[in-house]
C-alpha cells in the first residue's frame, strides 16, 4: 500500500467530511458477507461498478474501523488511504469511464450489526441482525452514508447450516457447502445504503400473496408458531389497501417481515425486508391492546415513501416519516373504522398541542426536529393537505410524485409542486402553517375533527359543559350516557372523569359496559370501594392484559384479606411479551407474607432470572424495577444489572444505569459490587470503574 503523507491525509479527510461525491455514480454492488458470531466480526468482499461523470482525482467510500486485505481497481492493486472512517482511492478518473472497485475487508462493528444469544447457554435463541438507520451501514459494509448515492445491491451471505438468512430482494440461490450455507439475493433496483440489511436466526416462515401477486414472507421463531395469525393479522389486507390507496404498484420483488430480539425501535423499513421488534409478536388477547398493525402498515408504506423516493437530506425527513405515519393511519381506518381513526388523531393532536404549548414546537422543515414532529405533526399535515385539495387531487399528486421521482432523491418543494399541479391550487399558505410554523394549529384541528366525527363533537361539548366544575361530571354524564353509542367516546370520558363517579355508577358500568369501557374503569378508579369489590373482581376475567394488570394490583392493594384468592386466580398468566402480568404476580407473591412461604425462594429465583440477557430488554427492565422496589437484588440480578449498563438499546442502558446509581446509595452496595468485579467482562469492568470513580 502506498502511504499518503500526513498533510495530504489531513486535507483529504477534512474535504471528505464536507463534500458530496457527485462526479462519479456507483451503480451496482456485488456483496459477499460472512458473519463470525463468536468474534462479533464481519468478513466481506464487495465489488462496485461506477461511472465517471466528471474528471476527478479521487473517490471515496464510507468505511468505519475496517481492515482491508485487498483494494483493486479494474483487477489491479491501487493506492488508497484508510482513515478508519473512509476509504479514499487516488487515481486519475476521466469523464465517461467505467470502472470496477473490489474490496476485501474485515471489521468488528461497534454498532449497526448486533450479535445476540451467542454467549449464553440457551439453545436456539441466537440471532444476528442489522439496523442501518440513516447512515450506519458503513460500519459493516464499505458504502455511502449519503442517501443521494443509490446503488443496486446484490448480497450473498454465508453462514452456518441450521439457520435462516434473510436479506433484501429475491433469494435466487441457496447452496450448502461444508457445514455452511450460501444464500444469494438479487434486488434489481437501486436503493440507498442505509436500507441494506440482513437477519440471521432460528426462523420459520409462512408466505401469502397480495392480490397483485407479490410474495409476502412472514417470519417467526418456532416457539411463536401459535402467535403467527394474531401477529400478522391483516398483513395481506394492509398490502392490498396501500397499493390501491397510493395508486402505484409495490416497487420491489417481494416483501419480508422478520421479528428480532432487542431491536432498537419498533421496526425498520429495509428495502423489501422489514425488521421489527419481537415484542410485537402477540397472542389474540394482547392483540386487542397492543398489536403489530400500525407498525406493519407504517413500515410497508415506507417501501414507497423513503425507499422508492428518498429524501435528499434531514430537512426533508417529513417525506419519509410523516407519509408512513399518515398511510398507516389510513390503513387502520380501513380496518378498524372511522371512530378509531379520528380518536387516534385527536390523541396525537393533544400530544402535539401540549408539546407546542410548552414552547417546544418544531417546524417540519427543521432537520433537528424530534419524532413527535416528523411522525405525528407530519401525518397531520397530510390529513389537512388531503382535506384542502380533495381526495382525487391528492391521490393524483401522490401518484405523479412517486412516478416522477422513482428511485431518486427528493425535496419538499418537489412534492409540493406536484400537489399544486395536480390540484391547480397555490399552497403557499398551507406550507407556511403546516411545514414552516413551529406552533401546532390545534384550533384548526379541533374544527376539522368536530366536523368529521359526531362523537368527538359530543366529547368537546361535554368537556365545555363540565368545565372546571368536576362535581357536576357525574350528573351530566348520567344524563347523556344512554344516548352515547361510541365506545371510544365512553372510554375517553371515563379516563377523564372516572375518579368523580359514584360507587353506584361504577358498579352499573362494570355490569353493563364492554371490554374497552371496563378497561378505562380499571385504569381510572384510584381506590376500590368495598361495595363494588365483587364487581371489580370480575375484571380479572376480562380478555385484556392491561385491564388484568391494573385490576390485580388494585384489588391486591385494597383488599389484603383476599390476596391469596387473587394470586391463586392469576397464577400462570404471562401477559404481553414483556411478561407484565407474570412479573407483577411474582412481586406480589413475594411481598405477601402469608402466601406460599415454602415457594418464595422459587418465586424470587424466577424473578431474578428474568433480568438475564436471554430475555428481552423490556422484560429485564420490569424485573429490575420490581427487584429495586422490594430491595431484592441478589448476585445474579446485580451482575445482570451491571451488564445492562452497556446494552445497545440506549434507553434501557440509561434506565439500568439510573437503577445502579440508586443501588449504590446503600451502605453495603460497594462491597457487593467489588465482590462481583472479577466475574465481569472488560467493558463491564471499565464502566464500573468509571461509575465507582476509580
Amino acid at each position: 500500500m502506498k502511504r499518503t503523507p500526513f498533510l495530504i491525509f489531513f486535507l483529504l479527510t477534512q474535504l471528505l467530511s464536507a463534500q458530496v461525491q457527485d462526479k462519479v455514480d456507483f451503480t451496482h454492488a456485488k456483496v459477499f458477507v460472512e458473519p463470525i458470531p463468536q468474534e462479533k466480526k464481519i468478513k466481506g468482499t464487495v465489488t462496485y461498478a461506477f461511472d465517471v461523470l466528471k474528471d476527478v482525482d479521487s473517490i471515496f467510500l464510507d468505511a468505519h474501523n475496517m481492515t482491508f486485505s485487498k483494494v483493486e481497481l479494474d483487477g489491479e492493486s491501487t493506492s488508497y488511504t484508510n482513515t478508519n472512517k473512509s476509504l479514499i482511492i487516488q487515481n486519475k478518473f476521466r469523464k465517461g469511464e467505467e470502472h470496477q472497485l473490489e474490496l476485501t475487508y474485515t471489521t468488528q462493528p461497534k454498532q449497526t450489526v448486533y450479535f445476540l444469544g451467542w454467549d449464553d447457554t440457551v439453545v436456539g435463541n441466537e440471532q444476528i441482525w442489522t439496523q442501518g438507520q440513516g447512515k450506519y451501514t458503513s460500519h459493516w459494509l464499505p458504502s455511502f452514508d449519503d442517501m443521494m448515492e443509490k446503488v443496486e445491491f446484490d448480497l450473498t451471505i454465508v453462514f452456518n447450516d441450521g439457520y435462516s438468512v434473510v436479506s433484501n430482494g429475491r433469494l435466487f440461490e441457496k447452496q450448502t457447502m461444508s457445514g455452511k450455507t450460501k444464500w444469494s439475493f438479487d434486488i434489481q433496483k437501486p436503493m440507498s445504503s442505509y436500507l441494506v440489511a440482513f437477519a440471521i436466526g432460528n426462523f420459520e416462515k409462512e408466505t401469502v400473496h397480495s392480490t397483485s401477486g407479490v410474495p409476502i414472507e412472514l417470519y417467526y421463531e418456532p416457539k411463536d408458531s401459535l402467535k403467527v395469525e394474531s401477529t400478522y393479522r391483516y398483513s395481506q389486507h394492509i398490502f392490498d389497501f396501500l397499493e390501491q390507496e397510493i395508486g402505484v404498484p409495490y416497487p420491489w420483488q417481494n416483501y419480508k417481515q422478520i421479528p428480532v430480539q432487542d431491536f432498537l425501535y419498533a421496526g425498520m423499513e429495509n428495502t423489501g425486508a422489514t425488521i421489527f421488534s419481537n415484542t410485537l409478536v402477540v397472542d389474540s388477547i394482547a392483540f386487542k391492546d397492543k398489536n403489530y398493525v400500525n407498525v406493519n402498515a407504517h413500515e410497508l408504506a415506507h417501501q414507497w415513501f423513503g425507499n422508492l423516493v428518498t429524501e435528499q437530506s434531514g430537512a426533508h425527513h417529513w417525506l419519509h416519516e410523516g407519509f408512513a405515519t399518515f398511510y398507516a393511519y389510513l390503513a387502520e381506518k380501513n380496518i378498524f373504522g372511522d371512530e378509531y381513526y379520528y380518536w387516534h388523531l385527536l390523541e396525537t393532536a393533544q400530544a402535539l398541542a401540549n408539546f407546542s404549548g410548552e414552547g417546544n414546537g418544531e417546524a417540519l422543515t427543521n432537520s433537528n426536529a424530534g419524532s413527535l414532529t416528523f411522525y405525528e405533526k407530519g401525518a397531520w399535515a397530510l390529513v389537512m393537505l388531503k382535506e384542502r385539495v380533495g381526495d382525487s387531487n391528492f391521490k393524483q399528486g401522490i401518484k405523479n410524485y412517486l412516478d416522477k421521482y422513482a428511485y431518486e432523491n427528493v425535496t419538499i418543494p418537489d412534492f409540493m409542486w406536484e400537489m399544486e399541479k395536480a390540484s391547480g391550487m397555490k399552497l403557499s399558505d398551507f406550507e407556511e402553517t403546516w411545514l414552516q410554523e413551529s406552533e401546532f394549529p390545534f384550533e384548526k384541528v379541533e374544527t376539522f375533527l368536530i366536523e368529521k366525527s359526531p362523537s368527538i363533537k359530543t366529547y368537546f361539548e361535554l368537556q365545555n359543559q363540565i368545565g372546571d366544575d368536576l362535581a357536576s361530571a357525574e350528573s351530566i354524564l348520567q344524563e347523556k350516557w344512554n344516548t352515547l353509542h361510541s365506545e371510544e367516546l365512553k372510554h375517553h370520558l371515563i379516563l377523564d372523569y372516572g375518579t368523580h363517579l359514584s360507587t353506584q355508577t361504577i358498579s352499573k358500568m362494570l355490569g353493563t359496559e364492554n371490554l374497552k369501557v371496563r378497561q378505562s374503569l380499571a385504569l381510572s378508579v384510584d381506590k376500590i370501594p368495598q361495595e363494588i369489590q365483587l364487581n371489580f373482581e370480575e375484571l380479572l376475567d376480562d380478555k385484556s392484559y392491561i385491564t388484568l394488570e391494573s385490576a390485580l394490583y388494585k384489588l391486591w392493594t385494597d383488599f389484603p384479606e383476599s390476596r391469596k384468592k387473587y394470586l391463586n386466580k392469576t397464577n400462570g398468566i404471562i401477559g404481553f411479551p414483556n411478561k407484565n402480568i407474570r412479573l407483577l404476580w411474582l412481586t406480589l407473591a413475594l411481598v405477601t407474607p402469608e402466601y406460599n412461604s415454602e415457594l418464595k425462594p422459587k418465586y424470587f429465583e424466577e424473578l431474578s432470572n428474568y433480568t438475564s440477557s436471554e430475555f428481552h430488554f423490556e422484560v429485564r427492565l420490569l424485573a429490575f424495577q420490581y427487584l429495586k422496589g422490594i430491595g431484592g437484588f441478589d448476585d445474579v440480578s446485580l451482575k445482570n444489572l451491571v451488564e445492562a449498563c452497556s446494552h445497545h438499546v440506549w434507553h434501557f442502558k440509561k434506565s439500568s444505569r439510573q437503577i445502579l446509581k440508586e443501588f449504590l446509595k446503600n451502605e453495603d452496595s460497594m462491597a457487593r459490587l467489588k465482590a462481583l468485579y472479577p466475574l465481569l467482562n472488560q467493558e463491564e469492568q471499565q464502566y464500573l470503574d468509571k461509575t465507582l470513580g476509580k
